[in-house]
């Protein structure tokens, strides 16, 4: 797998001095340059395993902390720590970013 592109200048030079990769852009342009693209944008599933990870953990703290009330025990800070981080971190990723217009 190729090292990802940061920049376009960066794939400029990298096309300008590797002549395999600039016959693989004119053969297939998108694909090529898709997969130049750092994985964090580009990889959908790293993107689904952490939203389920934090949506996860926070139902999990939600419901043991609803147990714990129900049973007449007191909820440890621990837990509602982990469950508000865990709430404010999918708040995080799932709000839109904001534009540069």
């Amino acid at each position: 797998m190729m090292k990802p592109v940061k920049s376009m200048n960066e794939l400029v030079e990298r096309v300008s001095k590797d002549p395999e990769l600039a016959e693989e852009i004119k053969r297939d342009p998108v694909e090529t340059i898709r997969r130049l693209g750092p994985p964090l944008e580009t990889d959908r599933w790293i993107y689904r395993i952490v939203v389920s990870a934090l949506g996860g953990t926070m139902l999990v703290t939600v419901t043991g902390a609803i147990g714990l009330a129900v049973a007449g025990k007191d909820v440890p800070d621990i837990l509602v720590g982990i469950g508000t981080g865990s709430l404010g971190s999918l708040a995080g990723l799932l709000a839109p970013a904001p534009s540069r217009d």
